[in-house]
């Protein structure tokens, strides 16, 4: 998309507008309408009214329309990967993650749905059900609302609409107002795909635009901050709908002793400089054991300087690309200047490069301690603050004492110790000579512990959210009158009584025991 193209969603009232610019260069690249209450309403309301076709359709008709996205998706990669570099600064293989994990979502999702949808037959041992049947079966909500952010407008966006289209809703996405132009894509390629109309629409806009979806949906999937999703907790709670957050996160990776140096080290820089460091599941502060934490500091310093970082031109072009939401370069630059305030080093980077766009070098931050703000609070940037601890208990220790409890990371040989530790780290997710990796994985559900969010994705779990579920009980054989209804008889309850004696307490070998 040039500079000169926008994208819009249709008329607000108020005829106000959001112009999107890219955080590499600082040039306005599109603008959206700011929709209101009402629209969005409305939106809402016409998705209702085709969700009930959509869940009409099997499982296997679903899966022909995601068959069809995804193929669309492949076919148009430069274009959205463009566009995603476009609105969002990031490396163009960051962008292209992005891509992959849509493509596989779309897969993933239309061959588990028809399992993951299925009757399920229940046993019962009490007396009472004897002769019915009972089974349970999954319904989907209705409408999904996803507020999405900015630092990921593909996957964390879209990426979410997908399982819960795939469980027979409709969805109404709410695209960070930073970066709304690809899910705008993202609505153009189901009408070229000849998805059902208003099964999938994006409303764009703010704060608002997104307080209005959580008023009007069935069920809300919102990633974001902390402090925006406890709103959202909360007024999902006044209306009695459920809510799936993802929240912040401060995720640790912890180095042991045994450790490959060169894959800890490779594994730390991909963790923590991959998209820019702006991922809640990006690895924000490391813990090496005493052994081992010269040899890497030193190698990790060298493989720091060999970072690039810029304005992306494609493939190979930078490994760091900007900034992209304008308030985070402060905190950025607020946490790095309280770390060396507080006798803190910078070993590479520690500043903001001049010039167009929002760009902050890399920077590798040593002799930190807990009482700084890099430690403690999230910082969403290409900012690492290294720690030298005794051994894994003081590591353990550490990697807990924090208020989010998204992910952590452990490098070492010994699996059967790092198994034993990750069991010990108060985490959603642990990861073991890797990081972030199980992002990819969708049979494996995330999900946040403390205040890193409520509920998960991925997995079973990340896909039922989005259904209801009820259970039926079928009497096959109904008699005139059961033996436990009114009026009581005293000899229909002795027999009961005797029959949970044998189900349940000392049965019959207790009966015999009693008689000898």
């Amino acid at each position: 998309m040039t500079q000169n193209q926008v994208l819009m969603t249709g008329g607000s009232p108020t005829g106000a507008h959001i112009a999107v610019d890219n955080p590499a260069t600082g040039a306005v690249v599109g603008e959206v309408s700011e929709a209101s209450a009402e629209e969005v309403a409305q939106a809402v309301e016409r998705a209702r009214r085709a969700q009930k076709g959509w869940a009409e359709l099997d499982t296997r008709a679903r899966a022909e329309f995601f068959a069809r996205g995804r193929r669309w998706l492949l076919a148009h990669r430069q274009e959205i990967a463009d566009l995603i570099v476009e609105e969002n600064g990031k490396a163009e293989e960051d962008a292209i993650v992005e891509i992959v994990y849509c493509a596989s979502a779309f897969a993933h999702w239309a061959k588990q749905a028809r399992g993951l949808l299925a009757t399920t037959r229940i046993r019962s041992l009490s007396p009472f059900v004897l002769g019915r049947s009972m089974s349970t079966r999954r319904v989907p909500r209705g409408v999904v609302g996803v507020i999405g952010p900015w630092n990921n407008p593909l996957l964390n966006s879209f990426g979410d609409a997908i399982p819960a289209l795939a469980a027979g809703n409709a969805v109404v996405l709410k695209p960070s107002e930073q970066t709304p132009l690809t899910a705008l894509l993202m609505e153009r390629m189901a009408r070229e795909c000849g998805w059902p109309e208003d099964v999938f629409q994006v409303v764009t806009g703010a704060g608002a635009t997104g307080s209005a979806l959580v008023d009007t949906v069935d069920f809300v999937m919102f990633t974001g901050s902390t402090r925006t999703g406890r709103l959202v907790a909360a007024r999902a709670g006044e209306r009695l709908i459920p809510c799936s957050l993802e929240l912040g996160g401060k995720d640790a990776l912890v180095v042991l002793a045994d450790a490959s140096l060169e894959r800890a080290v490779s594994v730390t820089i991909q963790g923590a400089l991959s998209n820019g460091g702006q991922m809640c599941t990006s690895v924000e502060r490391v813990y090496v054991e005493e052994p081992v934490y010269d040899a890497y500091i030193a190698l990790l310093r060298e493989r720091f300087q060999q970072v690039t970082s810029g304005r992306p031109t494609g493939l190979g072009s930078v490994d760091v690309g900007a900034v992209t939401f304008p308030p985070q370069l402060a905190v950025i630059k607020d946490h790095v200047g309280d770390a060396v305030s507080k006798g803190a080093r910078v070993l590479v980077g520690g500043q903001a490069s001049e010039g167009p766009g929002r760009f902050f070098a890399p920077t590798l931050l040593v002799d930190v301690d807990h009482s700084m703000k890099c430690m403690r609070d999230e910082t969403f940037g290409p900012t690492l603050p290294v720690m030298r601890v005794a051994d894994a208990e003081e590591a353990l220790r550490l990697v807990n004492d924090s208020k989010y409890g998204l992910q952590a990371s452990i490098i070492g040989s010994d699996m059967k110790r790092a198994r034993r530790l990750a069991e010990r780290f108060e985490a959603g997710c642990v990861t073991i000579n890797d990081a972030q990796t199980n992002y990819m994985a969708l049979g494996l559900p995330m999900g946040g512990w403390k205040e890193s969010g409520l509920g998960v994705r991925h997995g079973a779990e990340g896909f039922l959210k989005y259904t209801r579920l009820q259970a039926i009980s079928a009497n096959r054989f109904p008699m005139r009158r059961d033996m436990h209804m009114i009026p009581y008889e005293p000899s229909a309850y002795r027999f009961i009584l005797r029959l949970v004696d044998v189900m349940y307490g000392a049965g019959v070998r207790g009966l015999r025991g009693r008689a000898k």
